[in-house]
């Protein structure tokens, strides 16, 4: 898994990721705050499986 998910787009992630477990865990809102996973998953481990399948990549080169 090269990383493909950086900067701004891994803190925007993380952020809205946070706010949908904590309000799934609050109980406000519907069973589908749990998504709320999946962005905050791919925030912290900085990779994104659909960018991968898109051939897309937020995160900067980095050279040998």
């Amino acid at each position: 898994m090269n990383a493909n998910v950086g900067g701004i787009d891994r803190v925007l992630r993380i952020v809205a990721g946070l706010v949908l477990v904590i309000l799934a865990i609050l109980g406000i809102g519907n069973p589908w705050t749990w998504i709320g996973a999946v962005p905050l998953a791919t925030g912290l481990l900085g990779w994104c499986p659909a960018y991968t399948l898109f051939g897309l990549r937020t995160c900067p080169l980095r050279k040998a």
